[in-house]
């Protein structure tokens, strides 16, 4: 069975927090036990030091051919109630180890029995002997003893003075340190793991819905979003995921808009090839009458080609497929060609054709895709320009950039159109009455090129006054002329531009 990510942080996060309970604990009580140790000797060192202080006293008040029997009877009261203060043991030996007194009294079979063994004599001569063990097998069990050599006036030693107590009470004392801990350490796992619980739960939540959400984007919704309550990086992750659903959402409807565009600018003049062709082979169209409609099947025919040229020039752009050939050219000469190339439609117009008597102007791209540039901004000029209007160009070089403007005058663009002329298949309202022919795919085009080149192209607009285009590419590296008297300097940045593209890329 799969295992899910709240399952295994949950339990790597309990065991850790058991791991270092149990650690702590381990170092708690091993410090609590030395603690106790420590204090127990300290304790016993204490009572050693006050029977010294007394056995002193009492040796200078007394004269030294006393008898050892009256000795313990004068040592015994003060000695037992030493003892008994403090649960211990205190017995006394001479320099051999042999016992002379025992606070036990008659029930002191042990001392009177053994002695202590002439190591730990030695041992106690240099100094306070102290140690948690059977003083070399002098006892069966464990106990803490502190042993102090007797000396009156710093002479010889006379004796050794041992205070001992039993270790049991170093086991009492673990053991309700142990319930102690086990309760504090219960209490404490019970509220880290209800803590850790709800923290995991919400920390793995996000995920989750991104799992969710990402089914629903394989079933084609892409509506689905994700809350984000934090700026960590889960956080981060819920944004980067909010964002790439919503560009997700964005190219579905570009795709859906796309195929509809697509289907409709194809169904429209295929219908119009069949039912001329139709009419034409089944007599409907009069012979007299045929060459018109051919003619009109002709123009359809060349609608669909560029149609279809379009699209695969864009699809190559898109795909990064199409490659620059860059070369310094002069664009006059391809700006001019273009403008020949329109000689019916300009003549018929009757327009003003301004701004071509301009020295040459180098830049450095691709000839055949700056051609098509031209060739769709100035169709698209011609087009919309007005009976007795002018067509404008201007130049300006700025650094290693060239800026080409082409400026119609007529109707001009609203301030709501302005952001949607490099949309693909946009036509304007009024567009869609004067081109007939057009697919709303050539600026488009025109703007993917020139972003291919690293150059950007901006519209500007006045309404009733004129519409233009200024596109730029990059410099030839061979110097240019005084280019242009009057506008040079408007490029860029002017009012009412509407940039393309702002990091100079094709859209996808």
């Amino acid at each position: 069975m799969q295992k899910s990510i709240f399952s295994k942080y949950f339990r790597v996060c309990a065991v850790t927090v058991l791991l270092a309970i149990l650690v702590l604990g381990v170092m708690f009580m091993a410090f609590a036990a030395q603690y106790f140790v420590r204090d127990k000797l300290d304790l016993l060192t204490g009572t050693s030091q006050v029977v010294q202080r007394y056995i002193r006293l009492y040796a200078l008040e007394h004269s030294e051919d006393q008898t050892v029997e009256l000795e313990e009877a004068i040592l015994e009261p003060t000695l037992t109630t030493l003892s008994e203060s403090n649960n211990s043991t205190i017995f006394l030996t001479d320099v051999n180890g042999s016992t002379l007194f025992c606070t036990e009294g008659d029930n002191c079979e042990l001392h009177k029995t053994y002695r202590v063994p002439p190591d730990i004599l030695k041992k106690a001569g240099e100094g306070i002997y102290a140690e948690n063990g059977r003083l070399g097998n002098y006892y069966k069990t464990p106990q803490y003893t502190v042993c102090t050599p007797i000396q009156v006036d710093q002479s010889a030693t006379i004796g050794y003075l041992f205070v001992g107590s039993t270790s049991e009470d170093l086991q009492e004392f673990l053991k309700e340190m142990v319930k102690i801990f086990l309760i504090c350490a219960i209490a404490v796992l019970l509220a880290t793991f209800i803590i850790t619980y709800f923290v995991t739960l919400k920390m793995v939540r996000p995920l989750r819905e991104m799992s969710a959400a990402a089914k629903k984007f394989g079933q084609g919704d892409f509506t689905s979003r994700i809350r984000i309550d934090s700026d960590d990086e889960i956080g981060q992750l819920g944004m980067s995921f909010n964002n790439m659903a919503q560009s997700l959402s964005t190219l579905e409807s570009m795709r859906r808009s796309f195929i509809a565009n697509v289907s409709h600018e194809l169904k429209t003049p295929m219908t119009s090839i069949a039912g001329f062709i139709d009419g034409i082979l089944d007599g409907t169209i009069a012979p007299e009458r045929q060459n018109h409609y051919l003619r009109i099947v002709s123009d359809e025919v060349k609608r669909l080609s560029r149609l279809v040229r379009s699209m695969l020039n864009l699809s190559r752009i898109e795909a990064g497929e199409l490659k620059v050939n860059t070369a310094p050219f002069d664009i006059m000469e391809v700006i001019c060609e273009t403008v020949f190339s329109f000689e019916q439609s300009i003549n018929g117009k009757h327009l003003d054709i301004r701004g071509l008597d301009t020295d040459k102007v180098m830049v450095d791209a691709d000839p055949d895709l700056i051609h098509q540039v031209v060739y769709n901004l100035v169709d698209n000029a011609v087009k919309f320009v007005n009976e007795g209007g002018y067509l404008e160009f201007s130049f300006n070089v700025d650094g290693h950039m060239t800026y080409i403007g082409i400026r119609n005058s007529g109707e001009g663009l609203s301030k709501e159109e302005i952001p949607k002329v490099f949309d693909r298949f946009y036509k304007t309202d009024r567009s869609r009455g004067i081109d007939k022919n057009g697919v709303g795919l050539g600026l488009y085009l025109v703007r993917s090129i020139i972003n291919l080149h690293g150059g950007d192209i901006i519209v500007k607009s006045a309404q009733g006054e004129y519409t233009e285009f200024v596109f730029s590419v990059p410099t030839a590296r061979s110097k240019n002329p005084s280019l242009v008297k009057g506008r040079e300097k408007e490029y860029p940045g002017q009012q009412n531009a509407q940039p393309s593209n702002p990091e100079g890329k094709p859209k996808a």
